[in-house]
């Protein structure tokens, strides 16, 4: 009986699974399946960067990378706040505020003014006898 030849693309990702070991890891701990793996493969092709934390080496590069990207996020959040012109941003609150009023009060004529803005009535107390004096 003669050996069963495999597709094309499936020794070819075999090869990519060589290359990259720790997806076997990644199989044998349950975190992807064999077939996610070669459909991302399939997809994505061997050069995406999704495949770059199963590459051999990339443990200590990869913390440097996302130390980088921490610090990049945190120099655009600083830049941001230097570039913002406290008139501009104070009206933007007042306009945001004056659109959540309307919304309520539009709210409120539909729920027949039935809302926060009503006025709590005043009664007086109750005695507990009715009868007058003569």
């Amino acid at each position: 009986m003669a050996a069963k030849e495999l597709h094309p693309s499936i020794a070819q990702f075999k090869e990519f699974v060589k290359q990259n070991p720790k997806l076997i890891q990644e199989v044998r701990a349950g975190k992807a399946t064999w077939q996610e793996l070669y459909e991302d493969w399939y997809l994505l092709g061997e050069e995406d960067s999704r495949w770059n934390e199963y590459s051999e080496g990339v443990t200590p590069g990869r913390k440097e990378t996302q130390q980088e990207k921490t610090g990049d996020w945190i120099s655009k959040i600083v830049n941001a706040v230097k570039h913002m012109d406290a008139d501009q941003v104070q009206g933007q609150i007042h306009n945001i505020s004056q659109a959540i009023g309307a919304i309520q009060g539009v709210l409120s004529q539909f729920q027949g003014g039935q809302g926060s803005i009503q006025k709590p009535k005043r009664e007086a107390p109750h005695h507990p006898f009715i009868f007058r004096k003569d």
